[in-house]
């Protein structure tokens, strides 16, 4: 069985075509100076003690804000979706959720959101 390190490289190998493009105009601070990570693990314990783990897409620590691109398999997964979400909350970081259509159609539009998330000084 692989570890989640193991699982998170392998994932960052294998990405979409939209978060790869994503990715491209995230890495290095391109992105008003602000470091984002991908593929990103969250470890988290449930009732069981057990501990649990999941990926986000692309993740900056600084601000504490996860960005998901959501398409093809996510539609399938609103519960999943749901339950991460709150983990998520529960560790006060903000998730993003884009579409990967809207990515494809409006790239300045997607940046302009994630800008105004980094920027988001209400804490939600």
């Amino acid at each position: 069985m692989k570890s989640p390190v193991e699982l998170a490289r392998e994932l960052r190998k294998r990405q979409t075509p939209e978060e790869e493009k994503l990715w491209s105009l995230l890495r290095n601070r391109k992105l008003v100076g602000y470091k984002f990570l991908r593929q990103h693990l969250i470890i988290y314990k449930k009732i069981d003690f057990k501990n649990n783990f999941f990926t986000l897409d692309f993740y900056c620590n600084k601000k504490k804000l996860a960005v998901e691109l959501d398409g093809g398999y996510h539609d399938f997964n609103t519960d999943y979706d749901r339950e991460r979400d709150i983990i998520l909350l529960e560790n006060k970081i903000k998730v993003l959720r884009i579409k990967n259509e809207e990515l494809k159609t409006d790239e300045k539009k997607v940046l302009q959101k994630i800008i105004d998330s980094l920027n988001d000084k209400s804490g939600n």
